[in-house]
C-alpha cells in the first residue's frame, strides 16, 4: 500500500489543496482545516453538511503557503482570508453573515440533517438539522470533524464508484483490499512514511458526498451504497453509513506521496 494523494483543506467546507509533501502533528496535517466560517446569529460552524445553507461553500478553493490562506471565488477572484473583502463576497454569496475564525472556540458545534432526509426531500429543504460538537476527537483547536487526520481506500472508492475529491479524505491510500478495509483496521497503527497513527472511528457520511463539489455535479448515488451496504457502529454515535476512517497521530512527521503505508494490529 502506498499514499495516492495528500490533500489538506485550510478553510473548512471549502475544495482543498493537493502537496506532494506534509507535515503531521499532533492536529494533523499541517494547515488542514486551518480556518472556518462562523454565522454570527447561531453561534455554530459553517458546513456543508447543512446542505441548504452553506453548499455553496463548496465552490471555493482555499490555499495555504506558509502563514497565508487565499480562497479563490467561483468567479476566479484569488483574496486573503484574512482580506474583509471576502467576508463581504461570501456573506452576499450566501445569503447570511458570516465571520472567519483562525481558532475554534471550546465546544463548537454544526448542524447535521440526516443525510437520508436530505436525499428524500432535497437540498432546498427545511430538514430538522440536530447540532453536533466537532473536533471530539483532537485536542487542538483547528476544525477537523473528530480526528486529525481522514484517511481513505482507493478499493473503498472504486468499488463506490465515487471520486475522492466528494469524501475529502487527506490521505487516499492505494491499496489492493477488499472495499472498506478501513472498518477492521479500527484501533490498528498505520505507518505512513515517518509517521504513525492509529485509527480511531470509521468515518460517518453526510449529505456533503452528494453535493457539487466545483464543477463535480450533484450525485446522489455518491452516498446511496452506503445506506444498504456500509452501516456500522461508530463507538458514540450508534450505527452510521461509512466510509473511510478517522486517525490520530501516534508518531509526528513527514508524509509525502508515495510513501509505503503498513498495517499494525494490535498484540
Amino acid at each position: 500500500m502506498q499514499v495516492s494523494t495528500l490533500t489538506r483543506y485550510p478553510v473548512k467546507s471549502m475544495l482543498g489543496q493537493q502537496v506532494d509533501e506534509a507535515v503531521v502533528g499532533p492536529t494533523g496535517l499541517e494547515r488542514d482545516r486551518w480556518r472556518a466560517l462562523m454565522d454570527p446569529t447561531t453561534g455554530y460552524v459553517c458546513t456543508a453538511k447543512h446542505p441548504r445553507l452553506w453548499r455553496r461553500l463548496l465552490k471555493y478553493r482555499a490555499a495555504a503557503e506558509d502563514a497565508r490562506v487565499t480562497v479563490t471565488t467561483p468567479a476566479g477572484e484569488t483574496l486573503d482570508a484574512d482580506d474583509p473583502r471576502l467576508v463581504e463576497t461570501l456573506s452576499a454569496d450566501l445569503g447570511r453573515a458570516v465571520e472567519i475564525r483562525a481558532q475554534r472556540p471550546p465546544s463548537s458545534s454544526v448542524e447535521r440533517p440526516d443525510p437520508e432526509a436530505v436525499l428524500a426531500q432535497g437540498v432546498e429543504a427545511e430538514v430538522e438539522a440536530p447540532t453536533l460538537e466537532i473536533s471530539q476527537g483532537t485536542a487542538g483547536d483547528t476544525f477537523v470533524d473528530h480526528s486529525p487526520v481522514h484517511l481513505i481506500t482507493t478499493a473503498t472508492l472504486d468499488h463506490l464508484g465515487v471520486e475522492a475529491l466528494r469524501y475529502r479524505p487527506n490521505l487516499v491510500i492505494a491499496a489492493d483490499v477488499e472495499p472498506f478495509a478501513e472498518n477492521d483496521w479500527l484501533g490498528c497503527e498505520l505507518t505512513v512514511g515517518e509517521v504513525v497513527l492509529r485509527l480511531t472511528l470509521p468515518t460517518p457520511r453526510c449529505s456533503v458526498p452528494t453535493l457539487e463539489h466545483g464543477d463535480l455535479p450533484r450525485n446522489p448515488e455518491a452516498l446511496r451504497p452506503l445506506l444498504t451496504g456500509n452501516r456500522v457502529e461508530v463507538p458514540g454515535f450508534g450505527v452510521l453509513p461509512c466510509a473511510g476512517a478517522y486517525a490520530e497521530v501516534v508518531r509526528p512527521g513527514t508524509v509525502h506521496r508515495g510513501d509505503q503505508v503498513f498495517v499494525t494490529t494490535p498484540s
